[in-house]
């Protein structure tokens, strides 16, 4: 009869757990493991104070940091030990799962949780101060070894396109980032999480549409849904560079979020030039190139770009659902908005200004914010408070050139309505010929149309502290993107076209003249003409991969411009005419840009096949016919000749 084989007590069960997970060793047992540190120092404190030389829960953090302390050359680096000590840790709760003994399993789980921990713990200890255990790991990364980890848990089969860079055959053990970040006071992490945002961003910076952007942004994303991830990004030094150069593309670039909204396809100036080359890549020499090929381009383009809208989208929303962070975002969209304005300008400083893929793809992820607010029968309008535009410090709306009223008409309207802000005329008319001297470059700036008044002065005591809802913010912060951004994506789309004529004509003329006086001069310029025109063939095909044929960013522009025109039409009484007499001055002092860019986008639009199939456009037609002669409304003659243009492009065409 074989003889029973005797059971081991709990005390040596936890030994031999301890002893796998921490790979540590109290006696000289000749391991061969070269992973498996004996500890004779400890052994023999153990010794000293009568006590059994087994590994218990009592002496495991002691344990710990006298492995960690060791420099012991041939075992794991300390950051390795720890993450492979957590993974030991998970293997061996998936064995204790099976005990038969309930007692000894629930034991033997609390023994394997409280090793999580402590591992978890000296792990945030060790990131945050690297130098306080003895560190041989020769591989010395130039990013937080986290990122890696990161990466690992955020992975995707997609990660390979753009030639992603992996996680370094580095995997995470299930659940240590989570216990990580979930347990970890805000002190402790900080420094952890600056640092992993910092290596985000440069892991983006200059990488265009095709490159590995979506692994870092859903690193980015997952960062920012643990609390201390959301508040340790934007109180990050980078959230809102401070700088007194600050201009839009330096936020742009040094900012944490800004090389992420600067991926894009769209050409940038060659100094800020992403990588790899859009353009080249995906369309040179179309001429020659099958329709299948491009198609396929487009397709791609479209794709890469919409899902780094919707995880751009996500992080924006993550944050802003913070109530106790959301100012800070606000602050953020604000500042990349102010520091722009110029690109409302027909010459934009590329070294002053951000990008036209950042502000394309900030107005794609603004329409995205804007969606709970843009149903069918847009039920939340009456959160939109004209007041915003005088008395939010935000936004610089202020400057912007209004619909009809003329800043010293806004004053005298504004003073009326709070008299402790009324100055002495002499000074408001000496204020109003700076401001005059002083206007704000908007979309109808040259047609020497008014200003609103950009009066510094709050417009009364309580409007310091007023609070918009942030359907109101998002609204007034939307439309200036897409003025700045968006539409004028347009603009530039249509003077490239115009480039591309100019060009073709000139070739043309140089080919006659070569045929008729051959000359290696006139061969030159031709080759010359030639290549500026591949160039440009190839930023438009850009174009209109991002933007014409991105079907549902027309679609929700259009949602918002109808949003728009709505409430516009709501601050005079609604659609009704004949139209009250005076103009309300809340209508009359709103931007011009307003109105402009709703008609730029319908014309645009118009002439891009299906793009406004399902849009409704009775409101737009209705709001067209109300204002489109009534120059006592809209001061701008050209503003109101855009309209008629508008008709004009839905007019039935003869076949």
């Amino acid at each position: 009869m074989a003889t029973t084989k005797p059971q081991r007590t709990p005390a040596e069960i936890e030994d031999i757990i301890l002893r796998k997970i921490l790979l540590v060793t109290l006696v000289d047992s000749m391991e061969n493991d070269t992973r498996v540190v004996y500890l004779e120092m400890t052994a023999a404190e153990i010794l000293s104070e009568g006590k059994e030389l087994r590994l218990s829960r009592d002496l495991m953090e002691r344990v710990l940091i006298d492995r960690l302390s060791g420099n012991f050359v041939s075992a794991e680096p300390p950051f390795q030990y720890l993450i492979n000590c957590f993974r030991r840790a998970h293997e061996e709760g998936k064995k204790i799962a099976s005990m038969k003994d309930k007692n000894v399993r629930s034991e033997m789980e609390l023994v394997v949780k409280q090793v999580k921990k402590l591992a978890v713990s000296y792990c945030r200890i060790h990131l945050g101060n690297p130098d306080m255990f003895p560190n041989w790991d020769t591989a010395k990364l130039s990013v937080s070894p986290l990122l890696p980890l990161v990466f690992s848990e955020v992975s995707s089969s997609v990660d390979a396109f753009g030639g992603g860079g992996g996680s370094g055959g580095m995997t995470c053990p299930p659940g240590f980032l989570d216990e990580l970040f979930k347990e970890g006071d805000f002190d402790s992490m900080d420094p952890i999480l600056k640092q992993l945002y910092e290596d985000l961003r440069g892991t983006v910076l200059k990488v265009s549409a095709l490159g590995n952007f979506q692994q870092p942004l859903r690193a980015l994303l997952y960062l920012v849904k643990y609390p201390v991830g959301a508040k340790s990004l934007v109180n990050h030094p980078w959230w809102i560079p401070k700088s007194v150069y600050l201009n839009g593309r330096v936020i742009e670039m040094t900012s944490i979020l800004g090389p992420f909204f600067h991926v894009s396809a769209l050409p940038d100036n060659t100094i800020f030039k992403s990588q790899p080359d859009v353009g080249q890549q995906c369309f040179s020499e179309s001429a020659t190139r099958r329709p299948a090929d491009l198609l396929s381009s487009f397709t791609t383009i479209k794709t890469v770009m919409n899902n780094l809208y919707d995880g751009l989208g996500e992080v924006l929303m993550s944050l802003l659902k913070n109530t106790a962070i959301r100012e800070n975002v606000l602050e953020y969209l604000a500042a990349v908005i102010n520091k722009n304005s110029s690109r409302a300008h027909l010459q934009v400083d590329p070294l002053s200004c951000a990008s036209s893929g950042m502000f394309v793809n900030l107005s794609a992820v603004m329409l995205r914010l804007c969606e709970p607010f843009l149903d069918a029968n847009l039920t939340k309008r009456d959160k939109i408070d004209p007041q915003y535009v005088f008395s939010s410090t935000r936004l610089e709306l202020r400057g912007l050139t209004a619909l009809h009223a003329s800043s010293e008409e806004v004053s005298e309207w504004i003073n009326q309505n709070n008299p402790e802000n009324d100055v002495s005329k002499e000074g408001s008319d000496g204020e109003n010929r700076l401001l005059v001297s002083q206007e704000a470059t908007s979309s109808g700036n040259d047609s020497g149309g008014p200003s609103i008044l950009h009066n510094s002065r709050p417009i009364s005591s309580s409007s310091e502290k007023a609070k918009y809802p942030f359907i109101c913010e998002c609204f007034f912060m939307t439309a200036r993107v897409l003025n700045l951004g968006l539409l004028k994506a347009f603009s530039d789309f249509k003077h490239l076209v115009q480039d591309i004529s100019r060009s073709e004509d000139h070739l043309s003329t140089m080919k006659t003249m070569l045929e008729q006086a051959p000359s290696p001069q006139l061969q030159q310029e031709i080759s010359r003409l030639e290549k500026e025109l591949e160039l440009y063939s190839q930023e438009k095909l850009c174009y209109e991969a991002q933007i014409l044929r991105d079907g549902g960013l027309l679609q929700r522009a259009l949602s918002f411009y109808r949003l728009m025109v709505i409430w516009l039409v709501g601050l005079v009484g609604g659609f009704k005419m004949p139209l009250p007499s005076p103009c309300p001055m809340e209508f009359a002092s709103m931007p011009e840009h307003f109105v402009e860019d709703a008609m730029e986008l319908l014309i645009f639009a118009s002439r891009i096949p299906r793009a406004l199939d399902g849009v409704l456009l009775d409101d737009f037609m209705n709001f067209i016919i109300m204002f489109m002669a009534s120059p006592e409304y809209i001061r701008n003659p050209y503003l109101r000749a855009k309209m008629v243009e508008v008709l004009n492009c839905w007019m039935p065409r003869r076949r």
